[in-house]
């Protein structure tokens, strides 16, 4: 697989993202730290509130299209029609065999963060010094999103390997999912795809339109969070980073109060007895 730069919207690169600073949003550890793990990490609360989306009342007509199997006549009509509507280099084409290729837009929306692996060389000079590879845990920055090259009997679950590779990505795969996005009437829709579902047919039934369709990768939430399934160094990091959150509240709120005994003694000083 391939993948394209954003005509429209310039996602912000994993090299710009490494090589944030601390002014940009994101901090280190100390470098005194004696941990294997380093993270970094963006304002944002390790717990997200629940989003819920309204459930369509009907089965969507483009989904269900898109799951049915057109001849290759139909699929030509259908491509040729959504060639048409694009005004950037990223078409769809038809192979002999009767399938097709193109280009998806998958934006990330993850509220935990993801480990990443050292680059090659460096991650063998650590793990001959120390004996254990090096990983990096962080926060992707909001609206990240990624191009990516497939055909039409690409499954979800591959869409989501090859995201995870393309961004060095280390997490189990299982631990997310991928989810179509839908606005009709001013209302968004909101579905997880099964792993065997195919995303390039639905974007050729939807059109070209990110308001139309757009994929979107999430956590795969089930419930509770199946802390079982981290490793070692990743519940150390998320431990670390609910300390950092929780002294941050600790400090906000000892401001907050501070400010305001501060208000009523100026009050009282300044109010007459009567």
């Amino acid at each position: 697989m391939s993948s394209a730069a954003s005509d429209s919207d310039k996602a912000p690169s994993f090299e710009k993202t490494w090589g944030s600073s601390t002014s940009s949003g994101y901090c280190s550890a100390d470098d005194s730290d004696s941990e294997f793990e380093q993270f970094f990490t963006a304002k944002t609360s390790f717990f997200t509130k629940t989003q819920k989306c309204k459930p369509p009342a009907k089965k969507d007509e483009a989904t269900e299209c898109g799951k049915q199997e057109l001849s290759t006549g139909d699929v030509q009509k259908q491509v040729k029609e959504y060639n048409s509507q694009i005004n950037s280099n990223l078409f769809m084409h038809m192979n002999k065999d009767g399938s097709y290729i193109g280009f998806i837009k998958v934006q990330f929306k993850l509220a935990r963060p993801v480990s990443v692996s050292s680059s090659p060389k460096k991650a063998f000079s650590e793990k001959r010094r120390s004996g254990v590879k090096r990983r990096t845990s962080f926060y992707l920055p909001k609206d990240t999103s990624k191009h990516l090259h497939i055909s039409s009997h690409t499954s979800a679950r591959e869409v989501i390997e090859a995201l995870l590779k393309k961004f060095t990505v280390v997490d189990n795969p299982a631990k997310f999912a991928l989810f179509e996005r839908r606005e009709r009437h001013e209302q968004v829709y909101i579905r997880k795809m099964s792993d065997t579902e195919r995303p390039l047919p639905l974007r050729l039934s939807a059109g070209p339109s990110q308001k139309v369709l757009s994929f979107v990768l999430k956590e795969n939430e089930t419930g509770d969070v199946n802390w079982h399934a981290f490793s070692m160094p990743e519940l150390n990091n998320f431990l670390r980073i609910l300390q950092r959150e929780e002294e941050e509240h600790v400090k906000q709120i000892l401001q907050k109060y501070a400010a305001a005994r501060a208000k009523m003694r100026d009050a009282l000083q300044g109010s007459t007895p009567g």
